[in-house]
């Protein structure tokens, strides 16, 4: 049988490889240092297969179709379209696991979720900028995770909740001798193309650490469900850190480090679960 053998969460501001070159020295020394650090611990979990979940920025979806959640299934998937990030993740493809894929998709349909499927998707800089600077192996298979966090309604934190718990028992079941990790991307606090844009809502972000290192799951739930409300858009994506919370047990958060980081217009950071 499959093992669980970690979960993780990273931010992913497009700008860290969009200004790769530009950043301040101190900036880009925290980001090859903590995504280092963070790429360490989960290369020492020695996974074979990745389950990555993240949100889609109108690479993959838009508004004619716009799935709560999309499940890669196919054997391979193409690498980030994005100009900004051929120069430093120039891979046009990425290696899926179709056995796993399928089996996550088939036990979501038997826990009463009704997730759409891809053959193919495309993993846009959400995905690839985290494992760019985790310095993972690109051979390394992706089971590839897609959220809609982009566009409302969203799936609430209670969902996200049953799905990361989904997940592990997806995994857990998965008849192969493999290991599986899961990584979250996104956040923290973040506003794209609001007239905050550029506000980061520290306040906001420690609360939602806070939350992961102590609070039960029906406390998480309610009060992340009610402080996005009150922040930038980008907050949306802390639901992707909720489903590696869950798949966790929701238990054994360990913070690698965050900052607010005003050149990729996000507060980011970085944690795994030591569970």
């Amino acid at each position: 049988m499959a093992e669980f053998v970690g979960s993780f969460a990273a931010s992913h501001g497009p700008n860290i490889a969009r200004n790769w070159e530009t950043l301040k020295d101190e900036t880009r020394d925290w980001v090859v240092t903590r995504f280092g650090e963070l790429g360490d611990r989960l290369k020492a979990a020695e996974p074979d297969v990745l389950v990555i979940h993240s949100t889609d920025h109108w690479v993959n979806f838009f508004l004619d179709v716009m799935p709560a959640f999309c499940v890669g299934i196919g054997a391979e998937h193409e690498g980030p379209p994005e100009p900004f990030m051929k120069p430093v993740y120039p891979h046009e493809t990425l290696p899926g696991h179709e056995g796993l894929g399928r089996h996550i998709l088939e036990r979501a349909f038997a826990a009463d979720f009704d997730p759409a499927y891809s053959m193919r998707l495309k993993l846009d800089h959400g995905m690839c900028v985290p494992i760019w600077q985790f310095g993972l192996d690109p051979a390394l298979p992706i089971v590839p995770i897609f959220i809609n966090l982009v566009e409302k309604p969203f799936p609430s934190p209670k969902r996200c909740l049953a799905w990361g718990r989904m997940v592990r028992r997806a995994i857990e079941s998965y008849p192969d001798d493999i290991r599986v990790a899961v990584l979250g991307t996104g956040g923290l606090s973040h506003s794209i193309g609001e007239t905050t844009m550029g506000w980061i809502d520290e306040p906001f972000d420690h609360a939602c650490i806070e939350l992961f290192r102590n609070a039960p799951d029906d406390r998480l739930a309610t009060e992340l469900d009610a402080m996005l409300e009150n922040t930038g858009n980008g907050g949306a994506e802390l639901r992707a850190w909720v489903i590696s919370h869950a798949a966790a047990g929701s238990k054994g958060f360990d913070m690698v480090d965050y900052i607010p980081m005003p050149e990729a217009l996000i507060g980011c950071c970085l944690a795994e679960w030591r569970a």
